[in-house]
């Protein structure tokens, strides 16, 4: 086996192994893991090396403050991003989300149309799926789209660098709609803005719902080829 292979193969099972993790051991993750971590997604490439991304991180009684703090205010308050949310979700997109909503609630025996019991899977964003830490990701406002875009690079290189290290990960939207508390809680200023958070610590995989896997669009339906 060459070394490009040996890679590919390394890569190939880290991308099979992640998953969206939406249930955890009441465990920290070490903090020199986490420096780890995030030792790794600094790698990640970005625009000019500009580097826009800033992590607000959490962990033991500040997880718990930002987890019951962040409950109470989605229950009072409207979502409010700092980036606008998708406007609709229409043809193969909306298929796509449809597929993996039941696969989802499949896992955790939720009957379709069962609106009580989805809004409750919903509300668990807002625990943290039960993890032991959060790292809220921002960016510099003056960069717009494209410091967004590199923050998603410095995410999935975060996702993939917690994986090798044992370490289970779900990055999370639906967090930055409240994006006011966000900024409240860590102190964040207006010349950045919230771009996602990542939930992470150690899975339990027992549970039922991390069990469930997405499917991926074949290569040759997402690709344009032009030869001449």
């Amino acid at each position: 086996m060459t070394e490009s292979t040996i890679v590919e193969s390394s890569l190939e099972a880290l991308l099979d192994a992640r998953i969206s993790c939406r249930a955890y051991e009441d465990r920290q993750v070490p903090r020199d893991v986490i420096d780890e971590i995030l030792r790794l997604a600094q790698k990640a490439p970005s625009w000019c090396n500009t580097q826009p991304w800033q992590v607000s991180i959490t962990e033991g009684e500040g997880t718990q403050r930002f987890r019951e703090g962040l409950g109470a205010y989605v229950m009072s308050h409207a979502q409010e991003s700092d980036f606008e949310f998708p406007r609709e979700y229409q043809g193969v997109y909306k298929a796509r989300r449809f597929e993996c909503a039941m696969a989802l609630y499949s896992s955790v025996g939720i009957a379709e149309g069962d609106r009580a019991a989805s809004g409750a899977q919903t509300m668990k964003n807002f625990e943290l799926f039960g993890a032991p830490h959060v790292a809220i990701i921002t960016t510099d406002e003056a960069l717009g789209t494209y410091g967004a875009v590199d923050c998603g690079l410095y995410v999935n290189t975060f996702l993939l660098a917690a994986q090798s290290l044992g370490v289970a990960t779900i990055p999370q939207a639906a967090l930055a709609g409240s994006s006011k508390f966000i900024h409240e809680f860590f102190g964040i200023d207006d010349t950045r803005k919230v771009v996602c958070a990542i939930s992470f610590g150690y899975p339990d995989t027992d549970h039922p719902v991390n069990g469930f896997r997405t499917t991926r669009e074949a290569v040759e339906n997402v690709t344009q080829w032009v030869a001449n």
